[in-house]
This record gives structure tokens, sequence and C-alpha cells, in this order.
């Protein structure tokens, strides 16, 4: 028996003539897209050579100049240690850094953009809809989802 490839479940078992056959909208091909994949690079790269270059650092120190590192500030106090405790100030600002950073200049742009490809979604849908006297009505506020 043949094998025959499965069939997708939106297309049409025969060539509609009267549908116009434009290619996929894809959110990825946007502009703003690109630029908020820039925004959250660029952000990314810069807080992981801080924080990596930090634990790096206290690392290096620690190995190859252990006599600096046990240098007294004060007390029972070392500069290794201060430097240890340092890592948890790192990480504090760089986590303050990112929620300020996405809250600024990435949510905007996303939000932008998904209220642009929900409108398009939403335009794309009322075209390929049937008429409103075929079937149910459609039920305003409901996302464009019918009730039962």
């Amino acid at each position: 028996m043949p094998e025959f490839p499965p069939r997708r479940d939106d297309t049409p078992t025969f060539p509609l003539p009267h549908i116009e056959h434009t290619p996929p909208s894809r959110i990825s091909d946007h502009p703003e897209f690109h630029s908020l994949r820039r925004a959250q690079r660029r952000f990314g790269i810069r807080a992981t050579i801080l924080s990596v270059g930090g634990f790096l650092l206290y690392v290096l120190l620690s190995s190859f100049v252990p006599a600096v590192m046990n240098q007294p500030l004060f007390g029972h106090l070392t500069i290794g240690l201060t430097l240890g405790l340092g890592q948890f100030v790192i990480m504090g600002v760089t986590a303050w850094c990112y929620v300020r950073h996405m809250r600024t200049r990435v949510d905007p742009l996303a939000r932008g953009l998904r209220s642009r490809q929900y409108e398009n979604e939403n335009r794309r849908t009322r075209s390929a809809a049937p008429p409103q006297g075929a079937g149910q009505p459609l039920q305003h506020g409901t996302r464009g989802f019918r009730t039962w």
C-alpha cells in the first residue's frame, strides 16, 4: 500500500481561485523585532561580561595573588573576603540593571509589536471569516472566539 504524506488540516482539498496566496507575515521579519533582539543581545553581552568578569577576577586574584587577598583591612576582614562579598553586590546591580533595561527599552517594544501582530491577526481572520449571517453570531469581547 502506498504511503501518502500527511495533509495539513488548514489546506483545502482543492485549489480555491478566489483566495489570494500571500506569504505568511512572520513576526521575526518585522524591523521592530530585530531592534528588540538587538537591545536584548547588547545588554546580555554587557551583563555577562560584568558578572563573569567579576567572578573570574576574584578567582584569579585568589589563585595567583593570595598575599594581597589575605591582607587585613580592619579586624578579621580581608581584601579577599571583601571582594567575595562584593560579588553579591555585582549580582544585585546586574539584576537591577536588567529589570530597569527590560522595563524601559525592551518591554515597550515588545508590547507595541504584540499589539500590531494581534491587530494583523484580527484583520486576517475578519477578512477570511464568513459573513455574519452564516452560522452563529460573533460575540464581541471574546477575542474572536465563538461561544458555544
